[in-house]
């Protein structure tokens, strides 16, 4: 497999957006609240019916929408192809105003996306991007990568954490205003660099 970095420009991202983010959700975190909210359990649920889930239809633009939205030009678009097929990719975000992820801090990078084409999955894909993005905000100078997922996302969670990731935050109202995702809970990870 051959993973390129590219500029994050127009052409790119719609190349990118063409590699699905989508995943089924058959199971999901319930987060609860213990010892009168000081602290919280992650307990695993089924859900029934199955349901597949996708933030870029969502989103409708997809990735094309970032450039609409923020000044990419410290951003690293990574671009992963076997056998000359485009199967996965990454997007980590540095230093970019208005990018509350950031918490206004340069030695932050945030792991803005990370997809693999669903035929693609558990071939490795997945962990040579995220090292690729852990090896480029080093380079840049940071000294902590930050991961948003939610608790619909079993199996990303469950990677972030194999990773080396450690859960440092949970937001409960983060996704409310769009119905689709109101009940979404946003899952915080943090990896030292």
């Amino acid at each position: 497999m051959n993973i390129e970095t590219v500029p994050v420009t127009k052409q790119s991202l719609t190349g990118y957006s063409t590699v699905s983010i989508g995943f089924e959700v058959s199971s999901k975190y319930a987060v609860e609240q213990v010892k009168d909210g000081l602290g919280f359990i992650l307990r695993e649920e089924k859900v029934e019916p199955p349901y597949w889930m996708d933030y870029d239809v969502i989103d409708e633009e997809g990735p094309t929408r970032w450039l609409k939205r923020f000044d990419t030009a410290a951003w690293c678009l990574l671009l992963a192809h076997e056998d000359g097929k485009l199967v996965g990719g990454a997007t980590v975000a540095i230093s970019t105003p208005g990018v509350f992820m950031l918490d206004d801090r340069e030695d932050l990078a945030v792991l803005w996306d990370i997809r693999v084409q669903p035929e693609s999955r558990h071939s490795g894909i997945g962990i040579q991007l995220f090292n690729e993005v852990t090896r480029w905000a080093k380079t840049k100078g940071c000294r902590q990568l930050k991961v948003e997922t939610q608790n619909v996302n079993v199996p990303a969670c469950r990677f972030y954490a194999k990773q080396g990731c450690h859960l440092g935050g949970i937001n409960f109202h983060h996704y409310t205003k769009n119905p689709l995702t109101a009940d979404h809970v946003m899952l915080l990870w943090y990896l030292e660099l």
